[in-house]
This record gives C-alpha cells, sequence and structure tokens, in this order.
C-alpha cells in the first residue's frame, strides 16, 4: 500500500484544508478534519505507486509538502532492532539485541528519539459473576407475578495491556527499539533502580543528556494523537510502526529544512 502523507505545511490550516479538498475532489469540512491538530497526517492511500506519486507531487506544487510511504516495502526492507539489554558507557551505547549481537553506537550518531504507547500483550481473568434472571417457573408458580432467581456463571474478561517503548534513530542506520517491559536493565549499575518505571525514565533521561543533538518526541504516547496521524484506515495497535516512520520523516525533513535556512547566503 503507497500511503501519502502530509507535514510541515507553512500555510494556515483553513489555506490547507482548501489545498487538499480542491486536489482530492473532496468537501472542504471533510478536508478540515484531516488537517486539525498539524501533521504528519494520513491524507490518501493507493495501490498504484503513480497515483501516489501525482498526488504528492500536486501537494508538494500548491504548498503542502507530503511524502509516500510503501508500507510492505518498509516491513520488508526495514527490520528494526530490539534490545534485550544495553549499558550507558561514557562515549557510547553499548546494546544486545534479542538475537544476541552486541554493538557499541556513539551518541553523536542519534537523530531522534521518539516515545510511544503501544500494545506488549493481552492477560486474561476468570471470575464468578452473580445475576438476576427471569424465572418462567417461579412466575407461574406465583400466579403470573414475574419472578427473578440468581444464576452464578463464569466469565472471563480478556485485558489489552500497553507500554511505553522508545525508538532510537541513529544516522543511516535502522531505527533501535527499546521495549520497556521486556528489556534487562542491569546494564545501569548502581543506578539500576527496583522498578521498571524508573529504570526506563532513566534511561530516557540519560539519552538526552548524552545525545543532546538528538530530536525528543513523546507525542506518540497519547492514542488520540495516534488515531489523528493514522487516520480511519490503519490501527494504532497494528500500525504503530508505521506512524513511527510518518514521525521520524517529518521530523527529519523539518530539521534538514531549518539546517539549510541557517546557511550563509553564497556571495
Amino acid at each position: 500500500m503507497q500511503i501519502v502523507v502530509i507535514h510541515g505545511w507553512q500555510k494556515a490550516e483553513p489555506e490547507v484544508a482548501e489545498i487538499i479538498a480542491t486536489t482530492l475532489g473532496i468537501l472542504t469540512f471533510e478536508a478540515r478534519q484531516k488537517v486539525i491538530g498539524g501533521g504528519p497526517t494520513v491524507l490518501a492511500s493507493f495501490a498504484d505507486q503513480s497515483q501516489a506519486d501525482e498526488l504528492t507531487t500536486k501537494l508538494d506544487q500548491a504548498g503542502v509538502p507530503a511524502f509516500v510511504v510503501d508500507s510492505e516495502g518498509l516491513r520488508s526492507e526495514s527490520v528494526p532492532v530490539h534490545v534485550r539489554r544495553f549499558i550507558l558507557k561514557e562515549q557510547a551505547l553499548q546494546i544486545e539485541s534479542l538475537d544476541g549481537e552486541f554493538s557499541d553506537l556513539n551518541y553523536d550518531t542519534i537523530d531522534l528519539l521518539l516515545i510511544a504507547t503501544g500494545t506488549s500483550g493481552q492477560t486474561q481473568t476468570t471470575g464468578t459473576v452473580t445475576e438476576r434472571k427471569f424465572s418462567l417457573g417461579k412466575t407461574l408458580l406465583s400466579g403470573g407475578v414475574p419472578m427473578t432467581k440468581k444464576v452464578t456463571s463464569e466469565q472471563t474478561v480478556t485485558t489489552e495491556e500497553r507500554d511505553e517503548t522508545l525508538w532510537l534513530y541513529p544516522s543511516g542506520q535502522a531505527a533501535i527499539i527499546f521495549d520497556r517491559s521486556t528489556m534487562n536493565y542491569d546494564g545501569l549499575g548502581d543506578a539500576m533502580h527496583l522498578t521498571r518505571d524508573r529504570n526506563f525514565a532513566h534511561l530516557k533521561n540519560e539519552l538526552q543528556r548524552l545525545a543532546p543533538q538528538a530530536i525528543y518526541d513523546e507525542r506518540l504516547l497519547k492514542r488520540a494523537e495516534l488515531v489523528r496521524m493514522l487516520g480511519l484506515n490503519l490501527s494504532p495497535e497494528s500500525d504503530l510502526d508505521l506512524a513511527f516512520e510518518f514521525l521520524s520523516r517529518s521530523l527529519r525533513a523539518k530539521s534538514t529544512k531549518s539546517s539549510l535556512d541557517t546557511l550563509p547566503p553564497d556571495e
């Protein structure tokens, strides 16, 4: 699927909505719903690459920056590294992946630190429920007066567990994923706390300190932001990786533009 994402527009939202409405042939009201809250946000998706490219070109020319993400290609070609254990060294971050591979990452190569809340699994609990239900037999015996009886049953409730995840983006490399609930924190040494929450918070704070140039963004912690960004056809539960891709591309594009804007003019 070829997904068209808009981001980083400089125009006012009503003007952007008019451009989108004209380009897509939809109502302005519908277009406004897509731009409320800013970008990045999914605008449309196509099976055909040429259609996605054509729409992106039209939007760019109209002053609404856009890019295309090939969801199938992304998932088959860009495989992130999941961290089992880490050590915060003075000059580099040492990680051990779930595959048992070790690597060192210099802090000055880190571009982005993105935080989100994702699905970490499900738990099932079974309990006894007692309720009163209509009893035909008692009603007949009472001469037609409606009667009830106690009915006890077992019910199993499935609860979705959600947890924080940190995606670290080194320049020119695949993303590195730190899942709060699955990591071993003994690499923190004397700084290790008793709870995962405090250890994960310590990791986030230290990465921001050791890599001050990295852009830190935690908007994906909010489900409402995920829903707004992904639109109606993508799910925060199954498409969180796409949300990270959209946000990382948008932030890197913004950072590149800011760097170009600060360059001195050619003499």
